[in-house]
């Protein structure tokens, strides 16, 4: 049985792991490791410190799609509604510019349970806290190095931005042509902060918003009442709210500590929203590798560095940094790995 191994548990790898099943069934081994302690990547959703406020999510906040992507990935839209993992956005989201024929779709039970659907369904060995620290050919086979210790494998897909693989120890470095090493080193990604604020149960939001882009302030771009986006609010626990920065205050605190900037982006929600209660508890996100700016040309979604043993790199860094972006390159992924393997 043919072991594989997708680096990073977001949509891509989940969405790759899922298909991969599906198409070879018992052929494969399949597993996924993540350094983070959960499964979502930037489509994450965070707990609230207790039972007391609504969940919020901090990367990703709804998925919208084209008409032309709608009909060429209906199988995911469909499956995802049939199982109420989405649900269409029909609560107002101010200074949303939205081209004809778009859809939004909500996640009731948050972002990160589009990635944990497509993960059940994989069947795969899922382990996280695993940091992969380098790559070595050995023979017919990968030795993938982690924080902590190695294993081997018949084929390794890293779904990771491509800052992060550039950073991998071992025989990569080698095995990446010049054109090859130049196209990652030429991918660009925006960086923000995310905070999310959880209210106590007795909160009720004064403004008829669910969501807010906001275009005259230098350090928020958008604002969301997470509860209220995925129709959440119930009596007997606390609403949540989500601020996004803006690009260019991302970039200027960026080598800060989040700890330090996040009164800096509370001074300014206060200004936007005046008498916002007092939540009871706080969290704050660096997203250092937020949205693709420029991804990587003529490599549609994914990039083979090496046959045997097969290595693919896929993820956003080859497509674009949406839902269809990620399904994109994860049909991409599958179809190398299905020629190969």
């Amino acid at each position: 049985m043919t072991r594989v191994l997708i680096v990073g548990a977001g949509l891509t790898g989940s969405l790759c792991a899922c298909l991969l099943r599906r198409e070879m069934q018992s052929k494969v081994h399949i597993v996924v490791w993540d350094k983070a302690r959960g499964s979502g990547g930037r489509m994450s959703t965070s707990r609230p410190p207790d039972s007391l406020s609504h969940s919020a999510d901090l990367g990703a906040q709804y998925v919208t799609t084209t008409s032309s992507y709608a009909l060429s990935h209906f199988r995911f839209y469909s499956e995802l509604l049939s199982a109420g993992v989405f649900q269409p956005l029909d609560s107002l989201v101010e200074g949303q510019k939205h081209k004809d024929g778009n859809q939004d779709y909500m996640t009731p039970l948050g972002m990160s349970s589009v990635v944990k659907h497509f993960l059940s369904q994989s069947g795969a060995h899922l382990f996280f806290e695993h940091h992969v620290t380098g790559l070595y050919r050995r023979g017919a086979s990968w030795e993938v190095q982690r924080k902590g210790g190695s294993e081997m494998f018949d084929a390794v897909v890293l779904t990771m931005p491509a800052p992060q693989i550039l950073q991998l120890l071992g025989d990569l470095d080698q095995m990446l042509s010049v054109q090859q090493k130049q196209q990652l080193e030429g991918v660009e990604y925006s960086s923000r902060f995310a905070v999310a604020l959880f209210f106590p149960p007795d909160v009720v939001f004064s403004f008829p918003w669910t969501a807010r882009y906001v275009t005259d302030n230098p350090c928020v771009c958008y604002i969301a009442a997470d509860s209220r986006k995925r129709n959440a609010d119930v009596p007997g626990r606390g609403p949540s709210l989500v601020v996004h920065t803006s690009i260019p205050f991302g970039r200027k605190h960026l080598e800060e500590d989040k700890e330090d900037v996040q009164p800096i982006i509370l001074k300014e929600l206060n200004k936007l929203l005046p008498g916002l209660p007092q939540p009871i508890s706080i969290k704050c996100q660096k997203w250092r590798y937020s949205q693709v700016l420029t991804s990587v040309p003529d490599c549609p979604g994914h990039m083979t560095v090496h046959d045997r043993p097969l290595l693919v790199c896929a993820g956003d860094s080859f497509v674009h940094s949406n839902f269809d972006g990620c399904v994109e390159s994860a049909l991409s992924a599958l179809s190398v790995l299905k020629d190969s393997l």
